[in-house]
């Protein structure tokens, strides 16, 4: 299957049950999980009867009986797969007569899956008897087409992160009371910088766990002798119990090994790993406020070398710069780490002014990216990309690459703005070339593929230079002379494009006459007003 032929397969299938929640009382919130909880049933089918296959074959004879033994879980996990019980097959719950209940019967499929692998206890949704028989039936109908029976592992990863992102426009995170998908665009930016390629993967705030998949997706764009688990090993702590399931799900649907703790970062380091990452990768909650600064935990946390972002009556105005600290923190000599954080952090004063002059000082904030408002599903705001990256080569020690892509997108919907694969490129260049790579080091032959033109523009002789409006390489004297302000906008300046066959003077005439005609109706409306009697 092709790269237009699943595209074409997540758009049906996505309409497809899209239709169908329309026609319920459900709201996405209500319909998400236990959908997501399908595919990773149909998913989890597929790959039995592949692994099936390569397991009966390894399986070795007994020399006494010459018969081989039954395959055990750990046969099927080996080849990548759940052993499945026969009532918890997919196959079995779309042949399921009318008389039967078939939302009973999914619910126990998913504790039989449960009961045989410890790992996914409590993870699975077993939420089905909301749902109405009719529709139930015709959602399982949906995901055993052929075009799905047939689809392999990967296809399925592209499936689950698709329905993620369109329940995620659809504002069910908001409706849960929270975030939990980072925009595509966002993530393939984040991992093309830092390019977490081995060693160990941490995500302090994973939310579903896309920053691992996307990473999984880098890893085999450039390793293909190398499996992800081989590479890597990834650690997630997540606050929302819902999001840590549909990170535990996502990585199973992925074929991700990895460890996802429900906690709260703020008071808890459950993984223990400060100075221990290779990568850290997160979109963090923005500005979050009530952060206990009297926490036992929190007076002693290791994470925070340059203190807690106190205000004068000793609280936290908001957990920003507890964030910055801990993804610091995590990194081990080499490490890096790229993260999404609220705008207003690269300004903020007091303490948190005070946090961001120590880390500043440290070498090894690397680059800023200035991003537009309208990239997130659920709301507006602008944000900024922060990168960490304390293997700096000694001549950049002392530089920060500041880069304002506010005027980088493109337009999805009237609502919605992301990064072209021209854009992808382009940015991921301008942080190679400062780190005297080559322009288009680390990145996959697929996103080369035409991907050239906007940089190209930008740059036509392929090399770095600052350029208005977009990049500048900032020493740390200039940085003191803006009062360690980590804003782009200050650094890079405004490209002012004019359009020399405009009729400026023409058009200000006509604005000032608009505005005269404005002025007289208005005294003209105030004088009735004023004649109004009472």
């Amino acid at each position: 299957m092709n790269q237009e032929e699943i595209k074409n397969l997540e758009r049906e299938l996505w309409d497809a049950a899209d239709e169908l929640r329309g026609n319920s009382k459900l709201t996405a919130a209500e319909y998400k999980d236990p959908l997501l909880g399908l595919v990773l049933l149909r998913f989890a089918q597929n790959r039995y009867e592949d692994a099936k296959i390569q397991v009966d074959k390894n399986l070795p004879l007994n020399p006494r009986t010459g018969k081989k033994r039954e395959a055990t879980n750990d046969d099927y996990a080996a080849a990548g797969a759940i052993k499945l019980p026969e009532k918890a097959k997919y196959d079995y719950l779309a042949a399921l007569p009318e008389s039967e209940d078939i939302a009973e019967a999914i619910n126990n499929a998913m504790k039989l899956i449960e009961a045989e692998y410890p790992d996914l206890a409590g993870i699975l949704p077993k939420t089905y008897q909301e749902f109405e028989d009719k529709l139930l039936r015709d959602l399982v109908r949906v995901f055993n087409k052929d075009a799905v029976r047939k689809a392999k592992g990967d296809v399925f990863g592209r499936i689950y992160e698709f329905f993620l992102m369109k329940f995620s426009m659809q504002g069910a995170g908001a409706q849960e009371g929270g975030e939990f998908f980072t925009p595509p665009s966002l993530v393939n930016l984040i991992v093309n910088f830092i390019q977490p390629n081995h060693g160990i993967v941490h995500d302090p705030a994973c939310g579903s766990g896309g920053m691992f998949v996307q990473t999984a997706h880098f890893i085999k764009d450039h390793s293909k002798d190398t499996s992800v688990n081989e590479a890597i090993t990834v650690y997630g702590t997540e606050l929302k119990s819902n999001n840590a399931k549909l990170a535990k799900m996502n990585l199973a649907i992925h074929g991700i090994e990895g460890k996802i703790i429900e906690s709260n970062s703020f008071y808890t380091n459950p993984h223990n790993l400060t100075g221990k990452c290779d990568f850290v990768m997160a979109n963090p909650p923005f500005n979050v406020d009530k952060v206990d600064a009297k926490n036992k935990f929190l007076a002693e946390d290791d994470r925070l070398p340059f203190g807690a972002p106190l205000t004068g009556k000793g609280t936290i105005g908001n957990g920003n710069y507890l964030w910055i600290q801990y993804f610091h923190s995590y990194l081990n000599d080499n490490g890096r780490a790229g993260f999404v954080m609220a705008s207003s952090a690269t300004d903020a004063g007091n303490a948190e002014k005070i946090i961001r002059q120590k880390l500043i000082e440290t070498g090894d904030v690397e680059c800023i990216v200035s991003v537009s408002n309208n990239f997130f599903y659920t709301r507006s705001l602008p944000c900024h990309l922060w990168f960490f990256n304390k293997g700096k080569k000694k001549e950049n020690k002392n530089k920060i690459l500041m880069i304002d892509a506010r005027n980088t997108f493109r337009k999805v919907t009237t609502t919605i703005n992301d990064f072209s694969d021209e854009h992808l490129y382009g940015l991921t260049a301008i942080l190679n070339l400062f780190r005297g790579n080559e322009a288009n080091f680390g990145l996959s032959k697929s996103s080369l593929s035409g991907a050239e033109g906007w940089f190209n523009e930008q740059f036509p002789n392929g090399t770095y230079e600052d350029k208005e409006g977009l990049c500048k390489i900032v020493d740390i004297e200039e940085i003191i002379e803006q009062d360690y302000s980590l804003t782009p906008g200050r650094y890079v300046g405004v490209s002012i494009d004019i359009d020399m066959d405009f009729d400026y003077k023409g058009r200000m005439e006509e604005i000032h006459s608009d505005l005269a005609s404005l002025n007289e109706e208005a005294n003209d409306l105030m004088k009735q007003i004023q004649a109004v009697k009472l």
